[in-house]
């Protein structure tokens, strides 16, 4: 009769304050409690999950990874919809998705560790940091006989102050060149975040791969997340999928790359900014230097990179960039963003600090950005995260 007391227990007592799934040793968990978000309005499982499914299947998004972190916990972790449409995968929790420029976001940790060891001048040219001119480099002999690569710091790369373009491929010719005065306005390169990359590895001899995993990964305990393709990935990968719904699949990523190369899962993701909120892996210094306004923002939208179409649209919000991240400022204090995007795949975290929530969005669908307004909105009540800046068109206001 004990034993079937306890059995009783284990199996409906449990499950009103936690759903798990567990599987093996490195399984998803689903984790199903109350939010409260920032308005203080609380939402139970119920009620988020109708939210959820009822926006993915209105934009037809496939599959959506949601988490939500409140006073240094993950008080809601869930993935919805499929991994695989084609052969009726479920996504799950611990599903190995792209992170994209989430990517840039845990580098930039990385960069303010070894800055206050002294191991990185933020503010140093990057000439005094290489054996030799940038443009004597068959990667960077683009930039011969325009010197104002010798203005470009660490600090304007993670502030994306570089002039330096998104892609050199986007450029005509595919060249790479400067577009403006280093340091002077703010405009979004991958390809800036990836020269201080090539910076660390050929002018201070140091691998970002390795320092990725054991100054991020590992402290972190982000069991799934790499900067290149891991063989144990195949068996738990989500695959992209396009507007229509059709399978775009997963690049196997060889190289490492700091722009945007690292796979990673909603898990893994949410035990990130959660180690952030709580300050684990990261000091208070590391991270004032890190989330402090480098640049104020005024582009009308973050794409195209090179622009010169300004607006005061954001000053309310005091739109800027840090290392990083985007920063803003709300009525409930400032708060840290970063995107991730690309062809079948598209991410968004927040955080806000003074009130200790976050939330992690990760999705496997062209679609899922058209939700994300909403998604924000309705789960943690942010309506201050610059999505229209992003280039997030609702789907309900798409032109058709």
């Amino acid at each position: 009769m004990l034993l079937q007391h306890l059995l009783f227990l284990l199996a409906f007592v449990l499950p009103l304050t936690c759903i798990a799934e567990v599987q093996n040793q490195n399984t998803s968990i689903r984790i199903e409690n109350k939010i409260r978000r920032l308005d203080g309005v609380q939402l139970g499982p119920d009620q988020v999950a109708y939210k959820v499914e009822k926006l993915m299947a209105a934009a037809k998004v496939t599959g959506l990874g949601v988490a939500v972190i409140s006073k240094g916990e993950v008080v809601y972790q869930r993935a919805f919809g499929m991994a695989d449409a084609e052969r009726g995968r479920l996504l799950r929790e611990d599903s190995v998705m792209y992170a994209a420029s989430f990517t840039k976001a845990m580098f930039a940790t990385l960069l303010v560790q070894l800055a206050e060891e002294g191991a990185v001048d933020l503010d140093i040219s990057i000439e005094h940091l290489l054996p030799k001119p940038l443009s004597e480099y068959e990667k960077y002999a683009d930039l011969a006989g325009d010197d104002r690569w010798k203005k470009i710091t660490p600090r304007m790369l993670l502030s994306h102050t570089s002039g330096l373009p998104n892609w050199r491929w986007t450029e005509p010719g595919e060249k790479l060149v400067v577009h403006f005065t280093p340091g002077q306005r703010y405009a979004y390169s991958g390809e800036g975040i990836n020269l201080l990359q090539f910076v660390l590895e050929n002018g201070l001899q140091l691998n970002v791969g390795d320092l990725m995993r054991e100054r991020i990964f590992k402290p972190y305990k982000m069991q799934r997340t790499s900067m290149t393709w891991q063989p144990e990935y195949e068996s738990q990968i989500a695959l992209g999928h396009d507007e229509k719904g059709d399978v775009l699949g997963h690049k196997q990523r060889s190289s490492a790359r700091a722009a945007g190369s690292a796979d990673s899962s909603l898990v893994d993701m949410a035990k990130f900014i959660r180690g952030m909120m709580r300050r684990e892996g990261i000091t208070n210094g590391q991270l004032k230097i890190m989330l402090s306004p480098q640049i104020r923002i005024r582009s009308r939208s973050q794409f195209p990179t090179i622009t010169v179409d300004t607006t005061t649209r954001d000053d309310a919000i005091a739109l800027s960039y840090a290392l990083g991240w985007g920063v803003f400022t709300s009525p409930y204090g400032k708060a840290f963003f970063k995107e991730g995007h690309d062809d079948g795949w598209q991410n968004y975290m927040v955080g806000f600090p003074d009130k200790k929530i976050a939330i992690v969005l990760m999705s496997n669908s062209s679609n899922a950005e058209s939700i994300f307004k909403y998604l924000l909105a309705e789960l943690i009540g942010d309506n201050y995260s610059p999505t229209e800046w992003d280039g997030y068109v609702p789907y309900d206001q798409a032109v058709k």
